[in-house]
């Protein structure tokens, strides 16, 4: 089982980007299950979401601990302490400006998440571009099926735009493999 759990504030769209996730790995016929932690926090407040993605039905629906991948959405969130619930061959992906600070770390890729959504939708909205970055570091979902997702869960005048964005994201890492 994959087991991925995201890291963001209220509004960032942590939750949505681990509902497109859920919906492209169904679309690449495998069950999945996307969920958040959060309670009645206000806009900007740390929230956490999950995915677990299987071959198999999945029964177990705990929060998960240890993590094929975390996903930071915002690197103000991030701790090293962090790298801690990584299985032993996870990655923690982390949207920054700033990714010397970072280039020590095996187990640490970055991408300027914001820098391309403001590119292309002009807000920085980092959590398609971090779908993107993670299709091309993982072989556990493909661009095309999160494509597909990410126009079942945004409106058409945003869904082109973030086609846009999960393609340059996934480019950008085209280098990587895990």
């Amino acid at each position: 089982m994959i087991e991925i759990r995201w890291h963001g504030r209220g509004g960032q769209g942590a939750f949505t980007a681990a509902k497109i996730l859920g919906a492209a790995s169904l679309i690449d016929n495998k069950f999945s299950l996307a969920f958040p932690s959060f309670g009645p926090e206000r806009r900007g407040a740390p929230i956490q979401a999950f995915n677990k993605i299987d071959t198999q039905a999945i029964i177990n629906r705990s929060e998960i601990k240890a993590c094929d991948y975390l996903i930071f959405l915002d690197d103000s969130l991030f701790s090293f302490d962090y790298l801690n619930d990584l299985k032993d061959d996870g990655i923690a992906l982390i949207n920054t400006a700033t990714p010397e600070k970072f280039r020590d770390f095996s187990q640490i890729q970055t991408i300027d998440a914001n820098l391309i959504a403001l590119n292309i939708i002009k807000k920085p909205l980092s959590n398609t571009a971090m779908l993107g970055a993670l299709a091309s570091i993982s072989d556990d979902v493909s661009l095309s099926s999160l494509q597909q997702a990410s126009n079942q869960y945004l409106s058409a005048t945003h869904a082109a735009k973030n086609q846009l964005i999960l393609q340059e994201s996934y480019d950008h890492f085209g280098r990587f493999t895990k």
